[in-house]
């Protein structure tokens, strides 16, 4: 009867207002227990978090501005950006890593209904033992049941996005400029690959985040309703 409690409450995060209230009627209604409204309960949590998550990683800089997941150059090209800036180039240098945020701010947007099919198809055993599981087993399930269907969306978004933003020609002279650097080992990494994966790695640790605070802060359950839902955890 709490089946999809903790899912619903983390695929919020990434929503628009809209995606959010079209998602919410699309969940199977959940019985009252013990006189307490589950069903109740995860809408007023979905509008606390439309209030308070939705827009930070799909708007503009939520990437980018966030140091927690913010996408830095790849190991590979930490050469690139030192090179770049040691003649005079750190602007383009910046330029590149905002364009790799960018991309990822894009294609986050693409997560809701993958999140809301993993809440679908997930069993009683499943969410009983999420709720009673640590700090981050919400997150390890959705990661263990979404993280491949979000890398297949995710890809060709965050490729689409590098066109559409010009950073596949910004990346284009990037890699130019440091190949044309007299003996350097020239390079030419899979940057959509590497977003990809960095955005996904940003996507769950924010996810992770919001699953901790939901469940050890008192302070997050701001109704009664909410309240008495969590208390069920509260006394595994």
């Amino acid at each position: 009867m709490i089946k999809s409690l903790f899912f619903f409450l983390l695929a919020f995060t990434f929503m628009s207002c809209a995606e959010l209230q079209q998602v919410a009627s699309q969940f199977p209604q959940v019985n009252s227990t013990n006189g307490i409204d589950i069903a109740g309960g995860l809408k007023e949590a979905l509008n606390n978090g439309i209030s308070k998550q939705v827009s930070k990683l799909t708007a503009v800089d939520g990437f980018y501005k966030n140091e927690a997941v913010k996408i830095l150059m790849p190991e590979e090209l930490q050469k690139v950006d030192k090179a770049l800036r040691k003649i005079g180039l750190s602007s383009l240098a910046d330029d590149g890593i905002k364009m790799l945020n960018r991309a990822a701010e894009d294609a986050t947007k693409e997560a809701t209904p993958i999140f809301v099919n993993a809440v679908k198809q997930m069993t009683f055993t499943d969410a009983k033992n999420i709720l009673m599981g640590n700090d981050n087993a919400a997150t390890s399930y959705l990661q263990t049941t979404t993280t491949s269907p979000l890398y297949t969306k995710f890809n060709p978004v965050i490729k689409n996005s590098f066109a559409k933003v010009g950073a596949d020609k910004v990346w284009s002279n990037i890699i130019t400029k440091y190949n044309s650097i007299p003996f350097v080992k020239k390079v030419n990494p899979d940057l959509t690959d590497y977003t990809t994966n960095k955005a996904l790695e940003g996507v769950f640790k924010m996810i992770a985040v919001e699953e901790k605070n939901i469940r050890t802060n008192l302070n997050s359950r701001t109704s009664t309703l909410l309240q008495n839902v969590f208390a069920m955890q509260d006394k595994k």
